[in-house]
């Protein structure tokens, strides 16, 4: 018995136009409302609801506050600066930014958003550069005639004030402005 194999077959080529044409389309899927196919699969279960945010923090505003820190702050910052012009005998615009902002910052942040605490801020950076100039001023003399610091100061405020004025030139009062603008714009961008 013999029989004979048949060849395998081998898979006849189909012309294109056969593989042109278009097969029939798909059932759609539904989609959900929202438009995401992937937020409501068929037996998921659905995520529990969010939990409840915490409310915002209510806004500060103790004027008070703002006004007893921003003077604590302009007088820390005045001998900050005095020393600063004393040690260096020169003054120096970037100290006196810090001034300004330092003042600013503590009105900010603890004041709140109260109107008038930039007024006051700048305000009182002018007066802690003025004051800060008076205390390098009184340094300087007191290292000129070999005298205690707070004899000067205290003492002779007059003969201090008197330097100052001629000492001072057109760059010391851009200092006080560069000072009174960072404290009032700090004040602004620290408030809560």
């Amino acid at each position: 018995m013999s029989q004979s194999a048949t060849p395998p077959q081998q898979p006849q080529p189909q012309p294109e136009a056969q593989a042109a044409q278009p097969q029939a389309p798909a059932q759609p899927q539904p989609q959900p409302v929202d438009g995401n196919p992937y937020a409501q699969q068929p037996g998921a279960v659905p995520p529990p609801p969010p939990a409840p945010y915490a409310p915002p923090a209510p806004p500060k505003n103790n004027i008070v506050l703002g006004l007893v820190t921003a003077v604590a702050a302009a007088l820390v910052a005045a001998g900050i600066y005095g020393v600063v012009i004393g040690t260096t005998k020169h003054e120096i615009g970037w100290a006196a930014v810090g001034v300004g902002f330092v003042i600013g910052l503590a009105a900010g942040r603890l004041g709140g958003r109260n109107p008038a605490l930039p007024v006051v801020s700048a305000v009182l950076a002018l007066v802690a550069v003025y004051l800060g100039q008076l205390v390098g001023e009184a340094m300087l003399i007191a290292d000129e005639y070999g005298v205690s610091f707070s004899k000067v100061f205290f003492d002779h405020f007059g003969v201090v004030q008197d330097a100052w004025k001629a000492d001072s030139d057109p760059l010391t009062f851009v200092f006080f402005a560069i000072a009174a603008f960072a404290a009032f714009s700090g004040t602004k961008k620290a408030a809560l």
